[in-house]
């Protein structure tokens, strides 16, 4: 399954911590990476400093923060291997899996035992389909050679290790069953708890303690921080890494990810359209009228849907129990009984049902605490609460069950794009308040939550909103006519046209926004002669009266910039770093391997060896000899030729063929071996480091590579560079719908966009960036201006050498010119960085023939404002 992009840039980020931390130490990495502007304006008010567990101070303990619907287990799946090749640094390490509760527990089991889950399919990819995968309740079936031979995965609670007493723990029990995995030991260890009687108990705690798990830590955000002291020691990890949406404080939240970025990668459905309620009948049946709605709106849809509500009924001692809202269900909603099912602790109808079966008849699901009961389905468009919902203390989690989107695909319908609540509450705006609680809860922002959550039609007063002042509605067209039941269903087919039947017999046309040209002429042909002239005359009208009410990108306004080309083979091919190196013919046997003493080198002791890498120094500590050799493969299989080939395995690439790695990698080895006189069993024994030198190696030669044909087709002689008009980039109306908003007080005047939808500002909500943007809406000349997003799909960029620039802003002028503005704090006004995106924007100006400008603006230069530079600008280039 191919990851979605937050998702691998959270792995991305996961891998440099272990990285620096094999370095600096897990404090050194975490502070080093959390200060890193990108990441330091991630994490917000979770950025923190390094709070090492108290029994076990060198070992890396991280928290992972994604909202809930983020994938978190796919990601501890992949996370798995990064630990191994950065940090454990053992072919196959142990990994104990902790999850929040015992239903969970069986259903993670049961998905990373599957072939086919594509939990498994990312484990066997990292570890050659080696794997082994463990029910807590089954570790005496681990064996020494699983362990050897194999990634051994066990997957347990938090629950069960968490005790100050641990007599009747089965965990903590001597179990002669694992003598084997003993035997080879000395008869004391440090750390190990032992029998009455002397004796090193064979207990599958002490079996943790031994092989140093990499514990993962799944959705339980109060484990790790919670576990004593006592517990840290006995469990004795290597790592652990913590995936939760609700993170405490003091968790070192290393990566935190937005619920809008899983909205744009089409993870979850947003907004959440809130209907309020003064009894909770009302709740249910407007639940259900909602539910039949959304079962013929996908009945269009590509793919199969079969839209589910979700009731969260009141515990037994309350007053509508689950068998008081199945008895409603059936007798007053006349719900078959054979489409409802009860997902509780007690009765659980969904065991060995799925879901997702054209054949499922279910269309109701009953429960109390949905996460706890382990029900998840994507097919959830709806939950309702019979209970006030400040009072239910799982809310959070029972919306999390609808916010994830089927096929994790945005559908072509928007009602299908959104999650539904139906809430019994009799005090006005009351839910709203507590669903947005509830949402920050979730591991939404705050701004994030209220701007998810609207009112659906009728159901609020439309001038107060949830929160306040709204979006304006956009104007609507309306006109009435006489049509054919023919001529009604032609116009039913045109996208954006609504059309309604009147009560003297007659149509009604309704459509939203704007009426295009193209829109005008298709409902004109389609209308009878007698009806055409009439219809024009009310379009003529219609936009005169809504010009001042429409931005201009809801008026149609063209508001194109032209991209880089440039000559490729005798073609223009768009300028794009990537492009030139697919067209770029080079060799990796062109680039040497040799690692210096500089880069690399290890200096060994009878006890220990030291890494010097890149001027740091990594020491190794061993026990003894014995202790050695178990980390490793078997000496008889430590050669140069098998070195090579395990080398080859960790740092394939997709770009190079196979045999020129091979080659080079021959070399790399040879050259340390025998000029550098290592022996093969250090390479060996540190043969995780090696093969990160060779990766970092490989990609300083791909990016030697990608600088000269930058340069090559951009910036050479001989180069043949151009802007198209042709092949222009387009800004558009609803272009960054999954994004949020601006929600200062502020109004722009000249938003290509309008006022409502700009885009939200990097750093402070009145920081330097918005300040820029203030100074350009004043800017004489201007038609209008846009901010573009940054790396999001549909904004405009430039290429470097790297990646892609995206600039800060784009404005068109009245004259016709366009403007392209990067703002640059005084920080980072003068780093590389920069000067390699003013080298292209100044390119792309100089093709532009005169049509484009393109300027860095900094806070101030030369004793003038941003306004006043970019009025230099626009000024002083006719």
């Amino acid at each position: 399954m191919k990851l979605k992009q937050y998702q691998a840039d959270t792995l991305s980020v996961l891998r440099r911590f272990f990285e620096e931390a094999r370095v600096a130490g897990p404090k050194g990495a975490y502070e080093a990476i959390t200060a890193e502007p990108e990441q330091a304006r991630r994490l917000g008010r979770y950025g923190g400093t390094y709070a090492p567990l108290a029994e076990l101070p060198a070992v890396p303990y991280v928290c992972l923060r994604l909202p809930t619907g983020g994938g978190k287990t796919i990601l501890g799946a992949h996370a798995i291997g990064i630990a191994r090749d950065a940090w454990v640094e053992k072919d196959y390490p142990m990994v104990l899996w902790l999850v929040p509760s015992n239903t969970i527990r069986l259903q993670t089991a049961e998905a990373l035992k599957n072939p086919r889950h594509p939990y498994r399919q990312a484990l066997d990819e990292a570890f050659d389909g080696r794997v082994r995968v463990f029910d807590i309740a089954d570790f005496t079936h681990i064996r020494p050679h699983d362990i050897r031979d194999h990634c051994c995965i066990i997957v347990g609670t938090i629950q069960t290790l968490r005790v100050s007493n641990t007599e009747g723990r089965k965990v903590y029990a001597h179990n002669e069953n694992m003598e084997p995995h003993f035997t080879a030991l000395p008869k004391t260890l440090p750390g190990l708890e032992t029998l009455e009687g002397g004796g090193c108990k064979f207990s599958f705690a002490n079996l943790m303690h031994v092989h140093r798990p990499l514990m993962i830590v799944d959705e339980a955000h109060n484990a790790v921080t919670g576990l004593t002291r006592e517990m840290q020691a006995r469990v004795n990890p290597s790592a652990i890494i913590e995936f939760t949406a609700t993170p405490r404080l003091n968790s070192n939240i290393l990566h935190s990810v937005t619920a809008q970025e899983l909205k744009l990668e089409e993870m979850i459905k947003l907004p959440i359209m809130l209907s309020e309620h003064d009894t909770w009948q009302n709740a249910v049946n407007g639940a259900i009228a909602s539910r039949a709605s959304l079962a013929e709106t996908a009945e269009g849809d590509s793919d199969y849907i079969r839209p589910i509500v979700l009731f969260q009924a009141q515990p037994k001692n309350q007053e509508v129990t689950v068998e008081v809202l199945k008895k409603h269900l059936m007798e007053v909603e006349q719900i078959p009984e054979h489409k409802i099912a009860i997902a509780t602790g007690d009765q659980r109808e969904l065991d060995g049902i799925n879901l997702f079966d054209p054949k499922c008849p279910i269309e109701y699901v009953i429960t109390v605490e949905a996460l706890k009961e382990g029900w998840d389905c994507s097919f959830a468009y709806a939950f309702c609460s019979v209970s006030r919902i400040q009072s239910a203390v799982d809310v959070e989690q029972l919306l999390g069950r609808v916010l994830r989107m089927p096929y994790a695909r945005r559908r072509k319908a928007e009602d299908l794009n959104r999650a539904y609540a139906f809430l019994s509450e009799p005090s006005f705006g009351e839910a709203a308040r507590s669903l947005a609680d509830k949402l920050v809860a979730m591991g939404f922002e705050e701004d994030e939550a209220l701007d998810n959550i609207e009112p659906a039609q009728g159901s609020l007063d439309a001038d107060t909103g949830l929160f306040g002042p709204r979006d304006k509605p956009k104007p609507t067209f309306r006109h009435t006519v006489a049509a054919t039941p023919e001529v009604v269903a032609e116009l039913k087919k045109r996208e954006g046209v609504s059309v309604r039947e009147t009560a003297d017999g007659k149509v009604e046309i309704v459509v939203t926004g704007r009426v295009d040209g193209g829109l005008e002429q298709a409902i004109i042909a389609a209308l009878p002669e007698t009806e055409r002239t009439g219809f024009s005359a009310a379009v003529t009208k219609y936009r005169v009266e809504v010009k001042d009410q429409l931005s201009p990108a809801e008026q149609g306004e063209a508001f194109e910039v032209p991209r880089l080309v440039s000559e490729i083979q005798g073609a223009f091919e768009f300028a794009d770093t990537d492009v030139f190196m697919e067209f770029h013919d080079w060799s990796l046997l062109d680039h040497s391997s040799k690692l210096g003493e500089a880069e690399f080198a290890i200096r060994e002791t009878a006890r220990s060896f030291e890494i010097d890498l890149d001027g740091n120094r990594v020491t190794y500590q061993f026990a003894d000899e014995a202790e050695q050799l178990a980390l490793d493969i078997d000496v008889e299989g430590w050669t140069p030729e098998a070195l090579v080939l395990w080398l080859d395995r960790q740092v394939r690439q997709p770009d190079i063929h196979q045999s020129e790695l091979l080659r080079w990698l021959r070399d790399l080895v040879s050259h340390l071996i025998t000029a550098r006189g290592m022996h093969v069993a250090a390479l060996m024994r540190c043969k995780f480091i090696l093969a990160r030198k060779a990766r970092e190696k490989l990609a300083a030669i791909r990016q030697q590579e990608r600088d000269g044909v930058y340069q090559r087709y951009l910036f050479a002689p001989e180069a043949r560079v151009e802007v198209s008009f042709d092949e222009a980039f387009t800004f558009k109306d609803g272009m960054y719908w999954d994004q949020r908003r601006y929600r200062g007080r502020w109004k722009p005047r000249r938003h290509f966009l309008g006022p409502d939808h700009v885009p939200a500002f990097d750093g402070a909500e009145n920081g330097e960036e918005f300040q820029c943007a203030q100074a350009i809406d004043s800017l004489p000349g201007l038609k209008f201006w846009i901010r573009n997003v940054a790396r999001h799909p549909n904004s405009f960029w430039l290429p470097t050498a790297t990646d892609k620039f995206y600039p800060d802003f784009v404005a068109r002028m009245d004259d016709g010119r366009l403007l392209v503005v990067e703002y640059k704090g005084a920080h980072i006004a003068d780093g590389p960085d920069t000067a390699e995106k003013r080298t292209i924007g100044q390119l792309w100006e100089r093709k532009s023939g005169g049509k484009g400008l393109f300027v860095v603006v900094e806070k101030t230069v030369d004793g003038k404002d941003m306004r006043a530079q970019m009025m230099g600008r626009v000024v002083d280039q006719p």
